[in-house]
């Protein structure tokens, strides 16, 4: 981490990851990465500028040569906070009536092989290939294989977001009782996110009764009822931008016996995920581990997303834990692992940790227990 600058790494990283970026553009046969405001900005700069209507990007020649950043002159701001000054890249401005993809066509040469970021908007992209010839190819196969293996600075920024969203989880008692609604409970976690050490709650899920059937419903109106089944799936980033992702399930009063039982397989199935990953597997192997579990138990059919996603600068990066991913696992990926059963109408649970694969397993970003959490 700078010393003066918590929002980013320390420039030599990212002096580092645009080297690896060049090195890999040219193993796949292109002549340049173009990338505009988005997470491999954020990845490849520190940088957090914003896309608009006019064109802020990153030109990275694969020669090696160093890489230039075209950028508005009324966003040349939008840089300080990044690494670009200290690690001397090229800036160049533009003003309005200035046409700034002529400039990109400049740097390179006409016909150049390109890939862009999948963040780019069309708005850049068609003028782009408008004025090299050629449409340019995604940029996602050179810069997964950069994103996906975490390097212990993020490994670090990641287990500091677990530990902080663990924190948020541990106060559940105080937000968390009957006669609420889950628009209640909500305000009060996402205050607690930011109390807890994240800069801004990225995503706030209270699924209470048959709302925690549906994976992704978010919070309403529902008054929480005692008895009441629910699932909280909260998060956010840590400075410099890595997030935390974390689901526990919790019951208002005692569980009836078939809850408790079904419960227990989940349990089961999260703990044979993670045990199970380690360098050599393949993604689709975790996803098996849990799946096969709840199929034993006849709850296979209630199991209705894959197992995980991997976690970063963004919420959901790769690698995906999902059937027919023949990734295989490295030391350094780090993803969730959140298998959940869902009974239309009735109630659902999920057990959610981030987990960052190590050279002989994985250690878990999170540490909160995982059984039914009675409130």
């Amino acid at each position: 981490m700078s010393s003066h600058d918590e929002s980013r790494f320390a420039a030599a990283i990212y002096g580092a990851r645009l080297e690896r970026a060049a090195e890999l553009a040219r193993q796949a046969h292109l002549d340049a990465l173009l990338i505009t405001p988005g997470p491999d900005l954020v990845f490849l700069l520190g940088s957090r500028a914003q896309s608009f209507e006019r064109l802020t990007c990153l030109v990275i020649p694969a020669s090696g040569e160093t890489p230039s950043v075209v950028i508005p002159k009324m966003e040349l701001a939008a840089l300080k906070d990044s690494a670009a000054g200290e690690l001397g890249l090229q800036i160049v401005d533009w003003v309005d009536g200035v046409d700034p993809y002529r400039i990109v066509k400049g740097i390179l040469n006409a016909g150049a092989r390109t890939a862009v970021d999948d963040h780019m908007p069309a708005l850049h992209l068609l003028p782009i290939a408008d004025q090299l010839g050629t449409v340019p190819v995604s940029a996602t196969p050179v810069l997964r294989q950069l994103r996906m293996t975490k390097d212990p600075s993020e490994i670090d920024a990641l287990r500091r977001a677990g530990a902080a969203i663990d924190r948020v989880h541990a106060r559940m008692g105080e937000f968390l009782r009957p006669g609420r609604t889950e628009a209640e409970v909500a305000a009060d976690i996402t205050a607690a996110i930011v109390e807890e050490g994240h800069t801004a709650a990225a995503f706030v899920i209270v699924g209470s009764g048959p709302h925690g059937a549906d994976p992704h419903h978010e919070v309403s109106q529902r008054v929480i009822e005692a008895g009441d089944v629910v699932v909280i799936d909260i998060g956010g980033p840590v400075q410099p931008g890595y997030f935390s992702d974390s689901t526990r399930t919790y019951v208002l009063g005692e569980p009836g016996e078939e809850v408790a039982a079904q419960f227990a397989e989940l349990e089961r199935a999260q703990a044979a995920a993670v045990a199970a990953v380690k360098p050599g597997v393949t993604a689709e192997s975790i996803d098996a581990a849990a799946r096969d579990v709840l199929k034993a138990a006849g709850l296979g059919d209630f199991f209705v997303h894959r197992t995980g996603h991997g976690i970063g600068i963004s919420v959901h990066e790769e690698p995906y834990i999902v059937g027919g991913n023949d990734l295989v696992l490295e030391p350094g990926m780090a993803f969730s692992i959140e298998p959940g059963i869902y009974f239309p109408g009735e109630w659902g649970a999920r057990i959610e940790d981030i987990v960052v694969v190590t050279e002989d397993g994985c250690e878990s970003m999170n540490n909160r227990p995982h059984g039914l959490t009675r409130l």
